[in-house]
């Protein structure tokens, strides 16, 4: 049912109550301009209409339904423009003049200098500012339309091909085409030359079906693959005569009336990736001892649990599919010297538990050489560009070629997948994990503000741009994409937005783009399992945890103690920054009497000293924690433990606070996802979690765990206390959620379902850039003229940290006394037009042999000491051409 437009129903709404609306406006413009969020415009109301009766008639009419669907107000006397939410994704923007009520439609852009009008007046009244219009390509490209169909992509681009392939040849070429281009490395698969029209390959498909029925159907491939060659068939159509013949007669059925089911079955069984590159930048990423170092979290655990469901999912495809290559997964992230004691400073290492998987390290360069040190998620910026260079050239010589699919993490992740995505032409998916732009109110328009803290100049810019340049998006949640009936979702933030004085965005992202999809995560089953499985606990850490949360000693691990240990723990693990709002749980305990008589808190997160702390918010979030714990007064009742990173010590700390009959609290202000939150739940633990973001989708309030408020710490403190109120007078209240959480887990978020989506997603995903290959070009086009101009100015604005880097490792010619000349090596002629080329002075003819070789090494060593710089330019330019030479080849 289609929504009125607000500027269609406001007019007489406002009408049925002029006098008090006049009252209100004229208080909405009395203090001047001003950004007013629905909360703003309530308490005026409530002020202005005081009421009850006539307050509770206005809210209850039309007019209240707008305003509760108002996300904010831009007052600019005499003007107060709304910006209305009626829906998941779906915005009206109308403009009210105070004087006289009167109501005008206005776009995204005239409400956008509105706002702009409060921060930057200048700035908004300039003709000629900036604007970004993502959306001027989209106009042609097919979209969802309705907002619970939003991250269900897969399934709408299977419908969309189904009705372009149609039932005549000519709709079937692009397939064909795709058919004939998939190889490995060198190797033809599914098809050859033979079957060049779809014709040939739809009789050919007939008469291979019927051969194949003749054998039963565990026939093995090899028994009958000579006869199908001839026909013009190669490997990947499956191991066995039935897994063949079920793949060819899908294949049948969409070249003569193709459906998105078997569309979407078809694709799955193509044999389209075997390479995988993901990229991971910032942080220390490692197997161990890495957890609760800055910026190192759950999306570490995301990605190593990913790796490993992926790398098994491959291993069963290529398998059913008859093949015997193996396939190679490589998690690039960066390559601190620094280490602290981890494994970051190894270029390569193994996955665990993996079998062709590893971790590749990449260095931060600058002109000085190497960075050694850690550097925040906020301050990467300038290093990505080389970086991307760097791993390019690192992959194609590991993978012996190009990836098959490259998967982006995190805002510096996906700008760098989105450049050699678009480099190489391969598959781009990327994943937020937490855009930061919803995590910091107003952090757009506010941006002189935060920018010189946060460069969220950059970070905005990047997310924006790979988010288009993406093929695919993968989400955990709905809610990250399109929020909820009341908070719009992390993409949908993005939707329009400014930042005065730099740019506005009038269409950044839509998110009802078929690129969004959903794939919840899950949790390593055999590290996060029930607490009640008694004989898989991991009981070698029963003294150790024993010690962590009832020893009365303080140390370099633990502060405070519990004075009565038969109390239920409430428990929470997290980093230490704003978001998380770990302090924030520690005043609702201290401020909450009743709670404190009921449970004993532990925090697990940090460490004690704020001046060992290289993060800002880190080592303020840690201040506060000392403060409150003396402001409450809370030893005896709290024990804070540092951070811990061994997974499986965790994971029986968890069964620990179970066995206590406690329970997991996660309060953060806003959360992507909550991978803390499934762990808890695979491990029996009632879970409270904020209903800002991902948990309040995971958990089903009352069921299988509750939603607390972060912004309402008294109602959540209360929500908290009244469980185990119930807990004492229903002795199976505690078991029943517990065990609701247990089916939640089960029935929804498990690696191997999210595999079997990842890879659907990479092989529909990457016919379907080539369908719409035009599309993508121009997209393409724009993001170049966005990222060149732009966003190198934005990188190179902010601040190198100062130190001593780490000299370039030293090669053969740096290590001799006498310089060396590169071996010439072969450059095609294209190439060979774009490179300077040095002017040597000939040698004289007349020297004898000897002379010659003298002369020769002389005059290199006057080279060397003259023209140091010349010879620099040599050394660079081979290096460029060795490397655009090897790409070179592998493009042919």
């Amino acid at each position: 049912m289609a929504t009125t437009p607000v500027a269609d129903s406001m007019p007489d709404a406002l009408k049925q109550s002029r006098y008090h609306m006049k009252r209100c406006f004229a208080r909405f413009i009395a203090t001047g301009s001003r950004l007013m969020k629905l909360k703003n415009l309530m308490e005026e109301i409530e002020n202005t209409i005081e009421d009850k009766a006539e307050r509770t008639k206005v809210l209850e009419g039309s007019l209240g339904q707008t305003l509760s669907s108002t996300q904010e107000a831009a007052v600019v006397p005499p003007y107060v423009a709304f910006a209305v939410r009626h829906n998941p994704g779906c915005w009206d923007y109308v403009k009210v003049n105070a004087d006289n009520l009167s109501v005008e439609a206005i776009s995204p852009k005239e409400y956008l200098k509105f706002k702009e009008m409060i921060f930057d007046e200048e700035w908004a009244k300039d003709d000629n500012a900036l604007e970004v219009d993502f959306g001027a390509f989209d106009y042609s490209h097919p979209r969802l339309a309705l907002s619970s169909s939003v991250g269900n992509g897969l399934n709408f681009v299977s419908k969309v091909m189904s009705s372009k392939l149609g039932g005549k040849p000519e709709e079937a070429q692009p397939l064909l085409d795709y058919l004939l281009a998939l190889n490995h490395q060198g190797e033809n698969l599914m098809i050859n030359e033979n079957l060049n029209s779809v014709s040939k390959l739809q009789a050919a498909l007939i008469v291979a079906e019927v051969f194949v029925s003749s054998f039963s159907k565990d026939t093995p491939y090899k028994n009958f693959e000579h006869k199908l060659k001839e026909w013009g068939f190669e490997k990947g159509w499956g191991d066995s005569a039935g897994r063949v013949r079920e793949t060819m007669r899908l294949a049948s059925e969409i070249l003569q009336a193709a459906d998105p089911i078997n569309m979407e079955s078809f694709f799955s069984r193509l044999p389209t990736t075997f390479n995988i590159v993901i990229f991971s930048i910032h942080g220390y990423f490692g197997q161990a001892d890495v957890l609760g170092l800055p910026d190192t979290g759950g999306q570490v655990v995301y990605i190593l649990d990913q790796v490993r469901a992926l790398e098994e999912e491959m291993l069963r495809r290529i398998k059913q599919q008859g093949l015997n290559m193996k396939p190679k997964i490589l998690v690039v992230t960066r390559l601190i010297p620094d280490a602290r004691g981890t494994t970051c400073n190894q270029e390569m290492e193994p996955i665990l538990n993996s079998s062709h998987s590893h971790i590749l390290r990449i260095p931060f360069r600058t002109e000085k050489g190497i960075l050694r040190q850690w550097v925040s998620r906020f301050d990467i910026y300038p290093y990505l560009e080389n970086y991307a260079k760097d791993a390019t050239a690192k992959i194609l010589e590991l993978m012996e070629g190009k990836p098959d699919l490259i998967i982006g993490n995190y805002t510096d992740g996906n700008l760098v997948a989105s450049l050699l995505a678009n480099k190489l032409g391969v598959a781009q998916g990327t994943i937020a994990h937490a855009l930061e732009k919803t995590k910091y109110e107003d952090s757009d328009v506010k941006l002189k503000e935060f920018d010189p803290k946060y460069h969220f100049s950059c970070q905005f810019t990047a997310d924006l741009l790979a988010m288009n340049a993406a093929d695919f998006i993968i989400t955990s949640t709905y809610q990250e994409i399109a929020g909820s009936e009341t908070r719009p979702g992390q993409y949908e933030s993005h939707t329009a937005f400014t930042m005065p004085g730099l740019y506005r965005v009038v269409s950044g992202i839509n998110v009802f783009d078929p690129k969004f999809n959903i794939a919840a995560p899950g949790a390593e089953q055999s590290t996060y399992f029930p607490f009640t499985e008694r004989k898989k606990r991991f009981v070698k850490f029963g003294p150790a945890i024993e010690e962590l949360l009832y020893s009365n000693e303080e140390n370099n691990e633990h502060i405070g103690f519990l004075a009565d240990r038969k109390r239920p723990i409430i428990f929470s693990m997290a980093r230490f920054d704003t978001v998380k709002n770990l302090t924030g749980l520690t005043e609702w305990f201290g401020k909450n009497k009743k709670l404190q008589n009921l449970v004993n808190l532990v925090i697990v997160g940090g460490f004690f000293d704020p001046s060992k702390s290289k993060d800002r918010e880190e080592a303020a979030e840690i201040k506060k924690m000392h403060e409150l714990i003396e402001k409450y007064n809370l030893k005896g009742q709290m024990r804070w433990i540092a951070a811990q990173t061994d997974k499986y010590r965790n994971s029986e700390l968890y069964r620990t606070i179970a066995d206590t009959k406690g329970a997991f609290v996660q309060p953060a202000l806003y959360e992507a996802f909550g991978l803390t939150v499934i762990e808890a739940m695979n491990c029996g633990l009632p879970t409270f979690a904020t209903n800002q973001g991902g948990p309040a989708e995971i958990i089903v309030d009352g069921v299988s765990g509750f939603h607390i408020d972060p912004y309402n710490g008294d109602k959540s403190s209360n929500k908290i206390a009244d469980f185990f109120e119930k807990c004492k007078v229903d002795s199976i209240y505690w078991n029943r959620i517990s065990e609701g959480g247990l089916k939640r887990i089960e029935e929804c978020y498990t690696w191997k379902i999210y595999a079997n989506k990842v890879l659907n997603m990479g092989s529909i995903y990457g016919f379907w850039r080539q369908f719409n290959v035009g599309h993508k070009q121009a997209k393409q086009r724009y993001f170049e003229m966005f990222y060149n101009p732009l966003f190198r100015k934005l990188a190179n604005n902010v601040p190198i940290p100062y130190e001593e880097p780490l000299p370039v490792a030293p090669s053969d010619a740096t290590q001799s006394q006498e310089p060396k000349l590169p071996v010439p090596v072969p450059v095609p002629a294209a190439v060979a037009k774009l490179l300077p080329l040095p002017t040597i002075a000939p040698q004289k003819t007349e020297q004898k042999e000897e002379e010659k070789q003298v002369g020769s090494t002389t005059s290199r060593a006057e080279i060397a000491q003259q023209a140091t710089h010349w010879i620099c330019l040599c050394v660079s330019a081979s290096i460029i051409v060795y490397a655009m030479v090897k790409l070179y080849r592998i493009v042919e």
